[in-house]
């Protein structure tokens, strides 16, 4: 493990993938970390806890404590975002994603500082430019709602600069789904849903399909352990040497039959699966497949194989959601 010298800073600290990287961080010796969030939501707080972090700064004064620190740091991790699918002002994520991501590239290009930031599988609307992480075809992506816009709109507009931080890399997430992901409500993983349904009724309610070529909850997505999602940042923070936007999955579609029977395993519980009719104000815009095509991260040297479905859900359900415990 290559040691850091000096600071590491993390954005959007506070939410779920961020703050399962600072405990992965921490695992590993890291606990040099300067954190970045807005820190006003009380059911966020407990993501923090019993982690080692150095400093605690609001996201709006980050951009003049960098100006004043930069020295120090030795590499930021940009995971903060309004991520809400459901939101469709455009100036929020104008705002939060676009521009402010804006501002830590040119911060990080400025001061040269390493960037790893998050993107997202959103970008890829419905698919029907593959789900290939070719920088060539990002400029064709027709995302499906304002949040997957907002992310393309950003890496887009990274792949026009012509001044760059030393190394970056931009991650596109992929269905993610582990602990620390309480405070998310409607946004939070169809596992953590399940879970839940299951233990309110005992049964789970999925989505009919709507489309002849697929048979009811055999929709397929690529669903991703977060700790997965974290191995891969620890690895491209210590192998920077292939700038690039990358994707984040398994590789591996899984169906939500799939998905919903190991909860019900995991649980030592017999299958309950009711299905009913997919939402009309989402039906349309809603995608029957996603799978990343995950050969461009493994071209540049990442070997370590991903977790199970089964596996995954197995620990997150017995380690974390029954004793509500946190990474």
């Amino acid at each position: 493990m290559t040691k850091f010298d000096s600071m590491i800073v993390i954005t959007g600290v506070a939410g779920f993938i961020a703050s399962c990287l600072v405990r992965q961080l921490n695992d590993e010796g890291m606990n040099d970390l300067i954190v970045v969030d807005d820190f006003s939501r009380p059911d966020k707080k407990l993501n923090l806890e019993h982690k080692q972090i150095k400093q605690f700064i609001h996201r709006n004064t980050f951009i003049k404590w960098l100006d004043q620190n930069y020295m120090d740091v030795e590499l930021i991790i940009h995971l903060g975002a309004r991520t809400d699918t459901t939101e469709f002002n455009k100036a929020i994520f104008d705002e939060l994603n676009v521009n402010y991501s804006k501002a830590i590239w040119k911060s990080c290009t400025q001061y040269a500082i390493p960037l790893i930031y998050a993107s997202s599988a959103a970008t890829y609307g419905l698919g029907e430019l593959s789900y290939k992480d070719d920088h060539s075809l990002i400029e064709k992506l027709k995302p499906l709602n304002p949040y997957g816009e907002s992310k393309n709109e950003f890496d887009k507009w990274v792949l026009n600069q012509r001044t760059t931080p030393p190394f970056w890399a931009g991650l596109k997430f992929f269905n993610v789904y582990g602990p620390n992901e309480y405070h998310k409500a409607r946004m939070a993983s169809v596992v953590f849903h399940a879970f839940n349904q299951i233990e309110s009724n005992g049964k789970v309610k999925l989505f009919k399909s709507h489309k002849h070529e697929f048979e009811d909850g055999k929709q397929l997505r690529d669903f991703i352990y977060v700790k997965d999602v974290a191995d891969v940042i620890l690895f491209l923070m210590q192998n920077q040497n292939h700038s690039g936007i990358y994707n984040l999955g398994t590789g591996k579609a899984r169906t939500f039959l799939d998905l919903t029977n190991s909860v019900f395993t995991a649980l030592k519980k017999e299958s309950n699966i009711e299905f009913i009719d997919t939402p009309m104000d989402i039906r349309d815009t809603y995608q029957y497949f996603t799978e990343a095509d995950m050969n461009k991260l493994k071209n540049i040297g990442y070997t370590k194989p991903f977790t199970s479905l089964e596996n995954g859900i197995y620990e997150y359900v017995n380690h974390y959601l029954i004793l509500k415990n946190y990474f």
